[in-house]
């Protein structure tokens, strides 16, 4: 049976999209095939790992009637993918298995039963619903997610927080050691069938959930719609429709983390400062990455060592008049807050070479990072 047959790059695009989340090597085999569902023209595809679920879909699709079957998500990608742009692709099954046709190039892979596929339950019952642009949204991730914690015990600090409250949009992630926090307004959280429209919403999104989100939004004004569910979330752009599983903990107070008196600020030009941060960490230790700075009227000096006694120095100039101070901080740390802004100028406050800095942008406070120092 001719199950569809269309242009390489229509069926390449939506398999590349669900396919992020598919493992190689799973448990349940089933778990890493991609389930096809031909309706009419219309091709669907769904891929899931059980916590997370995205299914999209082409509408440019021909072939023998309607049917349903899964196969190896991450095979078929690497055919397709290796095909020549404009190639005409048929899929065909046949007893248990499917035939990829190409030219003069054929592919056969084993398929399992679309009926075996375990499909997530959605959660009834939207609880809260807002839609921003996948521009805001993914600047608004790239901004947090690399302070997330990578398989830390403490399970909650394995993901993002997202709060919505008083018509804003908050993201916050840390790992111990550091904190990002960004926010956005909300133009019209409309009402919801859980009450008022300013009521306060607090989830933990998963690290995977994140990683993909960042993946698959664009840099385009087309919205995405955010729907809150009593132990999911659904994000709906484009034709994407990707639902997660939220993390059940509490998640530290960040307010209590972030500063909130400063003795003093230096102002520092970003570029600038990474450059030579980039330079610096080439002699750090590879397991500590510590980097010193000696900060003192008008100058920042960045010192390295590491194990070999090698050395690195650098030295910028600053806007600074305060008191002087040596600190040492997670060279990683820092290049991963510079690389993830965009503003050309930083400021960052402390209070003394024991406690925690502060890095924000000048005139907007919907950015804040918090390090700690480390000894050095």
């Amino acid at each position: 049976m001719l199950f569809t047959k269309t242009r390489r790059d229509i069926l390449l695009g939506p398999l590349q999209a669900v396919s992020g989340i598919v493992e190689r090597r799973h448990t349940l085999p089933i778990l890493s095939n991609v389930l096809l569902e031909k309706r009419g023209g219309v091709l669907t595809l769904l891929a899931t790992d059980i916590e997370i679920q995205i299914t999209t879909f082409t509408s440019d699709s021909s072939g023998d009637g309607d049917g349903a079957v899964t196969v190896a998500a991450r095979k078929l990608q690497e055919i397709l993918r290796s095909l020549p742009e404009s190639a005409e692709v048929s899929l065909i099954l046949e007893d248990r298995r499917m035939q990829v046709r190409a030219g003069k190039s054929r592919f056969n892979l084993q398929t399992l039963p679309a009926e075996d596929f375990p499909c997530m339950a959605i959660a009834e019952g939207e609880i809260k619903n807002v839609v921003v642009s996948q521009k805001q949204f993914r600047h608004l991730l790239s901004q947090t997610q690399y302070s997330m914690a990578t398989q830390d015990v403490r399970y909650y600090l394995n993901g993002l927080l997202l709060l919505v409250e008083a018509r804003e949009l908050r993201a916050v992630a840390t790992d111990g050691h550091r904190l990002a926090y960004a926010s956005m307004p909300l133009e019209d959280t409309g009402d919801t069938p859980s009450g008022k429209a300013d009521a306060r919403h607090e989830l933990i999104l998963p690290r995977k959930t994140v990683i993909e989100l960042s993946r698959l939004l664009t840099d385009s004004d087309e919205p995405v719609s955010i729907e809150i569910l009593s132990n999911q979330i659904r994000f709906q752009f484009g034709p994407v429709n990707l639902v997660s599983k939220l993390i059940d903990g509490k998640f530290p107070d960040y307010q209590r983390v972030i500063p909130s008196t400063l003795r003093n600020v230096v102002t520092v030009n970003r570029t600038t400062l990474l450059q030579s941060m980039i330079r610096a960490a080439i002699l750090t230790n590879e397991k500590f990455r510590g980097v010193r700075l000696i900060l003192s009227e008008g100058g920042l000096k960045i010192m390295a060592a590491n194990a070999e006694q090698e050395e690195a120095q650098e030295e910028i100039e600053v806007s600074y008049s305060g008191e002087p101070l040596d600190v040492g901080f997670n060279v990683s740390y820092l290049l991963d807050v510079l690389n993830n802004t965009s503003d050309e100028t930083i400021e960052w406050g402390f209070n003394d070479a024991n406690s925690s800095a502060l890095l924000t942008i000048p005139g907007n406070d919907q950015f804040k990072y918090v390090v700690m120092p480390m000894r050095i």
